[in-house]
């Protein structure tokens, strides 16, 4: 059952009982109120009652020694009588409770008159066919008799109104419930309509529409909700394009890989079967075994950077306080053979928290992509400066320089900007993959300044304390 329907069926199921209890209760309080006021007018009538009767019997002739019955009954219709007007009935009966007078339809039984003594007035509420009435007793002494003196007082009106507001009462219930349900609808429809909204919201995503967001149209809990829900959508969205986008990634590996790992395998088979296939003179032999040894270092410079990729992916390196000329020094002993360039070596003293081997790694990294950028004999600056956030790195060349579509794609892996000069030079594109790999570890990042034609700036900052 939708909540909104839970929300209408409970409402309805609480308007019903709170008009219910309500009606009755109110009902029957104005019932009561009514009836306690009639009794009382009953009690108070058979006390005049008496006090007539007994005020009558003191001027009856005083003919015999006690106060005859055909006296008592004479009293008793004189009584009657001038009290026809309230519809009054009452009833005489003797010592032995046998009754003297009873006024016409008097037909009660004798219950009454066997609790009626001397101390107390007794009523009853009694129904005789399809009237209502308040019976009442009391003794009264006339002369030297003591007789019972019993009333019916007609209150079948009391209850017809009882009748009558239970009827209206339902009737009202019924229409205010009609309208109750009505109101309730509109109100649950309004108050669920976020619920709604974010249902719809929900189906949409899970049918693959990541940028659908749900309305906010309330500013309670439940637009809350909406506005946390909107969050987590695109914090999924987010995941989402990030998963597609390392999917993507891989697929870009796998395709860039087995290309780049069938370019020296074709040069290696063909070279390798015209030696297995027929007799080459020397110079050819030793030109084709020449492909085969540099296609060969090829494949295992581009396996050895690949294994370092994943080492620096899943890898726990020991970060340790080095001080930062150390690593300039290793540097500038492994380029020292390379007489080519002009290597320029200017750094800060520090000491920095890193990974030594793994730093040293991108620096050997970036200074070789610098030498393979650049002509003979420019200059190649590789530099260290303190600054307040950390100590940067940054190595400078004046090579071809990159365009700036292109900056953002060269830590892919295998992704080169010149395929031809790089294979030349046994490139693979994946040595600012690997640097871009190690940064991270570091909480660090390769940052990129290049002109075409002027030249290339790669630096990254290692923070202090290690903080990237």
């Amino acid at each position: 059952m939708r909540f909104s329907l839970k929300l209408l069926l409970l409402s309805i199921i609480v308007m019903a009982l709170a008009f219910g209890f309500s009606g009755f209760y109110l009902v029957n309080y104005v019932f009561e109120t009514s009836l306690v006021r009639e009794v009382e007018q009953a009690l108070d009538e058979n006390s005049i009652l008496r006090f007539a009767f007994e005020t009558a019997a003191l001027n009856v002739p005083a003919k015999y020694d006690m106060l005859q019955d055909g006296s008592i009954e004479q009293i008793a219709v004189n009584l009657e009588n001038s009290g026809q007007s309230t519809g009054r009935m009452l009833r005489i009966s003797d010592e032995e409770k046998v009754f003297l007078y009873a006024s016409e339809g008097f037909d009660a039984d004798g219950e009454q008159l066997a609790r009626t003594d001397e101390q107390t007035k007794t009523y009853r509420i009694i129904r005789l066919g399809e009237r209502y009435y308040i019976q009442t007793g009391s003794i009264l002494r006339a002369l030297d008799r003591v007789l019972y003196l019993e009333t019916l007082r007609d209150v079948s009106e009391v209850f017809e109104e009882r009748t009558l507001g239970f009827g209206v009462y339902r009737r009202v219930t019924v229409l205010m419930l009609v309208l109750g349900t009505l109101v309730m609808y509109l109100i649950a429809s309004w108050l669920t309509k976020p619920i709604r909204l974010l249902t719809k919201a929900t189906k949409q995503m899970a049918a693959g529409d990541y940028g659908y967001r749900a309305k906010k149209v309330s500013s309670d809990e439940l637009g809350q909700l909406t506005l946390d829900f909107n969050r987590m959508a695109e914090a999924l969205e987010e995941n989402v394009g990030k998963l597609e986008d390392e999917l993507q990634a891989r697929e870009d590996f796998i395709g860039a890989f087995a290309h780049e790992l069938k370019t020296p395998l074709t040069s290696i088979i063909g070279y390798a079967d015209m030696l297995r296939s027929r007799k080459l003179d020397e110079e050819k032999s030793i030109l084709s075994a020449n492909y085969i040894y540099t296609e060969g270092r090829r494949l295992e410079s581009m396996s050895i950077r690949l294994l370092d990729i994943m080492v620096a992916k899943h890898g726990t390196p020991e970060f340790l306080q080095v001080p930062a000329e150390n690593l300039f020094l290793y540097v500038k002993e492994m380029f020292k053979t390379n007489e080519e360039m002009d290597f320029e070596y200017r750094y800060d003293a520090d000491t920095i928290f890193v990974e030594s081997d793994l730093i040293i790694t991108v620096l050997i990294n970036l200074l070789d992509n610098a030498c393979k950028a650049s002509e003979p004999g420019s200059r190649i600056e590789v530099l260290g400066k303190k600054e307040q956030e950390g100590y940067r790195f940054t190595v400078k060349d004046e090579g071809v320089g990159i365009a700036p579509e292109e900056v953002k794609k060269i830590t892919k892996a295998f992704y080169m900007v010149d395929k031809s000069r790089s294979r030349s030079r046994n490139g693979a594109g994946l040595g600012l993959a690997l640097c871009a790999e190690i940064l991270a570890l570091h909480e660090s990042r390769l940052e990129i300044d290049s002109t075409p034609g002027k030249g290339t700036a790669m630096s990254f900052l290692i923070r202090k304390g290690g903080e990237a």
